[in-house]
């Protein structure tokens, strides 16, 4: 048994839960937010057998897209403040599977 945390962009959550369903996986989803961009995400916690750990990365892998999203860093260097805005690729999915000892649902 395996517990797969898989944290996606708020805007791919609503497509990869209606994945999961169709497939019969359940999950358990949570609000978050990233620290980098500090922009809406949502957290999946699935536990799953071995055996369909690789078919459930395939489902997140589908559903989860990379965007260029533009960031103003508002950094500043030396006496002048830098806002020129700069490109970045956000999105896709950050995956941990993690062992698990005991798994009971009631």
């Amino acid at each position: 048994m395996k517990l797969i945390i898989a944290i996606v962009q708020d805007e791919d959550a609503a497509e990869l839960s209606r994945a999961l369903i169709k497939k019969e996986i359940r999950a358990t989803k949570l609000a978050t937010s990233g620290s980098f961009l500090k922009a809406g995400n949502t957290t999946f916690m699935i536990g799953i057998e071995d055996q369909k750990v690789d078919e459930v990365i395939e489902i997140i892998k589908t559903y989860s897209h990379k965007r260029e999203q533009y960031l103003t860093p508002n950094m500043a260097m030396g006496s002048a403040m830098l806002n020129k805005s700069v490109e970045v690729t956000v999105g896709g999915a950050t995956i941990f599977v993690l062992p698990v000892e005991s798994f009971i649902h009631f």
